[in-house]
């Protein structure tokens, strides 16, 4: 580990001390965990701790950790990721955060911390389904408003549920249930007719 990212990973211990419920440093990256009632205080602490200051958001993305590592996952099953940039410091950092409830997943909103997480929120609520407490405007952003399920979680199915076209009768796009007949993706293997017989050759 080199001495900027040793540097970053005690301060973070020293301001937040059995706050964090995980601190790794892998890959050359910082990443955080903290529980869902810490988030907020969390968020605003880096942003405004003198020793922190990670005043920019680039990013927030959703998790769905059901099938992590095409295993059967223990933990909870969606969080959220926010990356943040220290420009001061010149340091990057990932604050990783759980939901409570698997079924009906609530995280706060940081808009308040850094108003970039506006659209990323939304998106993260729109693909996942991952509800932002206190976030001004929720609401889907790449799905159509009428759109059924979430389309990135890991159970949703390939071919969704619907499918649109257009009824020249009813002169409107209609909804109707997917007709399209599902089917395992398997690669198709040519092999010649007499592959693997002893004294082919």
């Amino acid at each position: 580990m080199s001495a900027k990212l040793e540097r970053l990973s005690q301060k973070l211990r020293d301001v937040f001390g059995e706050t964090l419920q995980s601190l790794v440093v892998d890959c050359g990256e910082v990443t955080i965990e903290v529980a869902a009632t810490d988030y907020l205080n969390v968020a605003r602490t880096l942003r405004d701790h003198e020793d922190l200051h990670f005043e920019q958001l680039i990013d927030i993305s959703g998790l769905d950790y059901s099938t992590y590592g095409n295993a059967d996952w223990e933990g909870r099953r969606f969080a959220s990721a926010a990356h943040l940039t220290s420009i001061r410091h010149n340091w990057r950092l990932r604050l990783r955060v759980f939901a409570d409830d698997d079924a009906f997943p609530v995280l706060d909103s940081v808009v308040d911390v850094w108003p970039s997480a506006n659209w990323f929120e939304r998106e993260s609520f729109d693909l996942y389904g991952i509800m932002y407490a206190g976030h001004p405007d929720l609401r889907r952003i790449l799905t159509d408003y009428g759109f059924v399920g979430h389309p990135f979680r890991k159970d949703f199915p390939v071919s969704g549920y619907v499918e649109m076209r257009y009824d020249p009768e009813q002169g409107r796009v209609v909804y109707q249930p997917v007709t399209i007949e599902p089917r395992e993706n398997t690669p198709r293997i040519v092999r010649e007719e007499n592959y693997g017989d002893v004294g082919h050759g």
